[in-house]
């Protein structure tokens, strides 16, 4: 298990500074991680940073409570790729799901991928605020509105990825689409466990960690 190519070598705090940036950058080539996820703010930086080392630029829509209106999910996508984003990590309108709204929330996500223009969506479903039947909902919108993985949590809520959930979660989605386990992934034995039961990328700030096992 090649560890390295599941992480998306995380800092999204909201105090990063460009030393804080520069310090993911050089882990994320130096480790070879799939990617780095970073605010918006950072993203050309970034692209321009990485360009050659084959590590993804990933950044955040509407993060972290997804409450934004779509057209504003939109123009950020848009703007995001438009600066070198590989991949962008949304997070649905959860008041809307909770109250079954689900045209919306399909039509926030699809609407998303459209602007992403072929690159990699996903779709986080911040499932700490979820029932079981939500969370197995918000997958089989996800799956229908053409995202590419589901991602458990922004890991600003009340709390993170377990491997029950990725289990659900993967379930839900089948064989063919991607979950990604986020929030609260500190260690390789967690990391590895999350892959058992279905992970396909684990976002973490403590990528060096687990690498150093």
């Amino acid at each position: 298990m090649e560890l390295a190519k599941y992480i998306d070598h995380t800092y999204l705090k909201p105090d990063a500074q460009k030393k804080d940036i520069d310090k993911i950058l050089k882990e994320a080539k130096q480790y070879h991680f799939a990617s780095v996820c970073i605010s918006p703010i950072w993203v050309a930086y970034a692209h321009k940073e990485l360009e050659g080392s084959g590590v993804h630029v990933v950044t955040v829509i509407g993060f972290p409570e997804g409450a934004t209106p779509t057209a504003v999910k939109v123009f950020e996508t848009k703007q995001a790729i438009a600066d070198g984003a590989d991949e962008v990590d949304m997070v649905i309108p959860i008041g809307m799901l909770k109250d079954g709204q689900y045209n919306y929330v399909k039509e926030d996500i699809r609407s998303v991928v459209k602007a992403a223009g072929g690159k990699m969506t996903k779709v986080i479903i911040e499932t700490c605020l979820l029932t079981d039947d939500e969370k197995v909902k918000a997958c089989e919108i996800a799956k229908a509105a053409g995202a590419d993985f589901v991602k458990t949590s922004t890991g600003f809520s009340r709390g993170g990825a377990t491997v029950e959930d990725v289990k659900l979660m993967r379930k839900a989605v089948g064989a063919d689409m991607g979950v990604k386990a986020s929030g609260g992934v500190a260690n390789k034995a967690e990391a590895e466990a999350m892959i058992v039961a279905g992970a396909t990328r684990i976002g973490t700030s403590h990528g060096v960690e687990i690498m150093q096992g």
